[in-house]
């Protein structure tokens, strides 16, 4: 029987996860995936076959611990494979720094170095760290891997990752880096298959979702992407602010009197489309409002992402495709048309009868190619997890 890999991408109150079995040379196959919410308040465990079948739904009480939980979520794994191995762990973690540039076998020197990035990441690193200090506690033999969000963008020009501040910031770190990194990836790796002369090429991918960002790539490698130092720069998002005048910032503390933790709560959970609309951080509900603010929202979502394009195209020297994904990319046939209609200037436009499929060629003969492309980060995760435990000879 073969191999199986669980992917876990925890949050502050919550843990994805995502079973795989190995499957030869392919990729490995989805066994379930599912979702433990919730954490701390009234933790609920909940999992679906990939047909969406329900498999398990239970809750427990608010003095569930972690390791509890943890407990309960690798019993139940080890239920689903059925007397197989289980080969290890693959982590989301947003954060390698300058030091991580592929997924990482995780020891007791990788976490040490991870916990010193946290200051980079502080929202999500120590969300990313506390399931593998989890899973070496209960499983000490369980082999575990990091794949990082960042890794993706070591490839871009060095110039592109500055900050015109002084040299000591930067020493220190304070850099653009860049995330969805995983998204990113593996988009271009399904876009050598779906069309491989246009992988070869200069090729933005949009990655529109409750996080936001978009990507220039030319032949697969990042060049640059709308994310920098942190994930609050480039495209307005669900809740976050998207690029701002750091002037704004000395306002909020000197003219406020803000402090640090109000002015991160504003930026990162009252801002974007939720606080320009003053409705909503979801698309779909701002799309179907007749509220000016909404539409305001809406309209500034999409400026944004067609003044991006135009500046990724430039960095790129020249476009030949655009991609969109994630859960706006993927469902709003109303942003997808619009970007492309108000990109006409660099030779997109939108097939409607094509914009209503969920995956394929959404462009007319002619004009340049624009794709929607599903993403998958946690089959990425499982992939660099599998290689990088059993790496394929060269």
């Amino acid at each position: 029987m073969s191999d199986g890999i669980i992917v876990i991408n925890a949050g502050s109150s919550s843990i994805k996860f995502s079973l795989y079995l190995k499957n030869g040379h392919k990729d490995p196959d989805l066994v379930c995936k599912g979702l433990m919410e919730g954490i701390g308040v009234a933790p609920e465990f909940s999992a679906k076959a990939p047909d969406g079948t329900p498999l398990a739904n239970e809750r427990w009480g608010a003095e569930a611990t972690h390791e509890t939980l943890f407990g309960h979520l690798m019993d139940w794994i080890k239920g689903q494979l059925g007397g197989a191995r289980l080969l290890g762990a693959g982590h989301r973690v947003v954060h390698g720094g300058q030091t991580y540039r592929v997924p990482t076998v995780v020891d007791a020197h990788v976490l040490a170095d991870l916990e010193k990035l946290t200051p980079l990441a502080p929202l999500h690193a120590p969300h990313n760290i506390s399931p593998m200090k989890t899973l070496a506690r209960l499983y000490p033999g369980l082999k575990q891997v990091a794949c990082f969000d960042t890794a993706f963008h070591t490839t871009n020009d060095p110039i592109s990752c500055l900050y015109a501040i002084p040299r000591w910031l930067l020493d220190e770190g304070v850099r653009r880096y860049g995330f969805h990194g995983l998204s990113y990836e593996y988009i271009s790796r399904r876009l050598k298959e779906i069309d491989p002369a246009l992988a070869k090429g200069k090729v933005v991918v949009c990655h529109l979702g409750s996080g936001a960002s978009m990507c220039a790539i030319d032949n697969g490698r990042s060049v640059t992407t709308t994310l920098g130092f942190s994930t609050l720069e480039g495209l307005p998002m669900g809740t976050r602010t998207g690029i701002l005048d750091s002037g704004i910032i000395l306002y909020l503390l000197q003219e406020k009197k803000m402090s640090a933790k109000e002015i991160e709560t504003l930026l990162f959970k009252q801002s974007g489309l939720l606080g320009l609309s003053g409705l909503s951080n979801d698309m779909r509900v701002l799309m179907g409002s007749d509220d000016p603010h909404a539409k305001e929202a809406v309209d500034f979502f999409i400026y944004r992402i067609c003044r991006e394009l135009g500046s990724l195209s430039a960095a790129l020297g020249g476009i030949d495709g655009v991609v969109f994904t994630a859960g706006i990319g993927e469902r709003s046939q109303a942003v997808r048309a619009r970007v492309l209609e108000r990109s006409s200037w660099l030779g997109f436009a939108v097939d409607p009868a094509a914009n209503t499929a969920l995956e394929g060629r959404i462009s007319p003969p002619g004009a340049k190619a624009a794709y929607v492309i599903p993403t998958d980060e946690e089959l990425m995760i499982a992939i660099h997890t599998l290689h990088t435990l059993e790496p394929v000879p060269a």
